[in-house]
């Protein structure tokens, strides 16, 4: 592992800053204000510079154009009233500086009108002002001074930034400040991709153990034959390929299309998409009820099978499990296909199981190929071939896949525990040397 940990050290002489959330700092630095530190600058007419974009988890960048992810802000054909943003000079998306979306320009380009753009009126190392600005602290005083508009967006009142402080060492200081940090934190990052990186190899291992288990089960020894069906090929000698609408109790079922009332523990929980997880697990955030009167006919029992069937989650599969809560009954949300497994014919936790297969992924990507939208309908889902092993052997799979499954799993949180550590760390060590804490030169 990456060398990160240093010694403290502290500064001779403090004095008290005059700002609570400071507490003291070195007796030789001073403390300014954004105010008098930052200069509002307002350049336009530079439609052919390069295009950027202000991010909370990067500062500045260049906006690439062909990540719709990134391109959610409507650009107009006329850039004239973009105002330029030159290499070197301060840069905020007033409505979420709340959240760290701003910093110090590494190019020279034009950004949204409505943002902010500085430059500095002292002797300050822009990668000083650069760090030292994003830090957690920092970001919490931007938090302060602005006010809440709607959901994800809160104005930046201009006079309360101005009043916001900054401990400004001398300025050799600065620079050495700088280059510690840069140091210390590219070694931190580089600890945190390698774990990540670890993590992704742990992923792609229990992928490797889902196919095996869905297309081969235990015996590696085991005689295969012809599925009948090309994009799954081989399966083993007494196992069986079947539709979907063939291995359920009832026919696939649409959700409710109610939106939902205030949740009510009397009341059935309205489940929708947005209610799951990334792990799957329902959410215990901003639940919902439905009406009995509404919901009734849509009641879910444990272990449905729920298929998403449009949206950005079209495709995904939930396995509805009544969790330790305090809810009796659920029901689910339109959007959402209900499949309840004939378990004399499919576990629940092997259907489950196989529609978060590599062999799942590639029949959806064949199906919207064919598609004109992103949309799999009950039609579409009835027609998935699925691969059916005995009962009994079901179960044993299920068992030898939970075993090993749960080794990786805990591999897997370790890593995310290690990451969640070095980021704290990490952010620490910044907090601490940007305001004296801490002696790094």
């Amino acid at each position: 592992m990456v060398e990160i940990e240093t010694k403290v050290q502290r500064y001779e002489r403090y004095k008290a800053s005059g700002v609570e959330w400071f507490g003291e700092i070195p007796e030789h630095w001073d403390l300014g204000r954004l105010g008098s530190i930052l200069n509002p600058v307002s350049s336009k007419n530079h439609p052919n510079e390069t295009l950027l974009s202000i991010t909370r988890e990067k500062g500045v960048i260049v906006r690439d154009m062909e990540n719709e992810s990134e391109n959610h802000n409507y650009i107009p054909d006329d850039l004239t009233g973009y105002k330029l943003l030159k290499e070197g000079q301060f840069g905020m998306n007033k409505m979420k500086a709340w959240q760290g979306s701003y910093g110090v320009s590494s190019f020279t380009g034009i950004v949204s009108p409505a943002y902010y753009t500085f430059e500095f009126t002292k002797d300050i190392d822009p990668r000083f002002f650069h760090i030292a600005i994003r830090s957690k602290l920092y970001v919490s005083f931007f938090g302060k001074a602005s006010d809440g508009v709607r959901i994800g967006q809160w104005d930046l009142s201009k006079d309360r930034m101005k009043r916001i402080p900054l401990a400004i060492p001398p300025l050799l200081e600065q620079t050495a400040i700088a280059q510690f940090l840069d140091d210390k934190t590219t070694k931190i990052d580089e600890a945190i991709t390698i774990k990540e990186q670890q993590i992704s190899l742990l992923k792609e291992r229990k992928q490797i153990l889902i196919h095996k288990a869905v297309t081969r089960g235990l015996d590696d020894s085991v005689k295969l034959k012809g599925s009948g069906v090309e994009w799954i090929g081989l399966i083993p000698e007494g196992w069986e390929v079947k539709k979907l609408k063939y291995i359920l109790n009832e026919k696939l079922k649409y959700g409710a299309n109610e939106s939902g009332i205030d949740y009510d523990v009397k009341l059935p929980r309205y489940v929708r998409i947005t209610d799951f997880g990334n792990d799957g697990k329902l959410s215990e955030k901003n639940k919902l009820s439905l009406s009995w009167n509404n919901g009734r006919d849509y009641l879910l029992k444990d272990g449905d099978i729920l298929f998403a069937r449009s949206g950005a989650t079209v495709g995904k599969t939930y396995q509805f499990k009544k969790s330790m809560s305090i809810e009796n009954d659920y029901c689910f949300a339109g959007y959402l296909i209900k499949a309840e497994a004939n378990e004399k014919i499919i576990l629940s936790d092997f259907l489950y199981l196989f529609t978060n297969s590599e062999l799942f992924n590639n029949w959806k990507d064949s199906i919207f190929i064919k598609a004109t939208i992103e949309n799999i309908g009950a039609d579409k889902y009835s027609q998935l071939s699925v691969i059916i092993p005995p009962v009994d052997e079901q179960k044993e799979i299920l068992f030898r896949y939970e075993k090993d499954s749960n080794k990786i799993e805990t591999a897997i949180s370790l890593k995310q525990q290690e990451i969640a550590k070095l980021k704290e760390y990490k952010s620490s060590l910044i907090n601490s040397v940007v305001t004296g804490k801490v002696k790094v030169c």
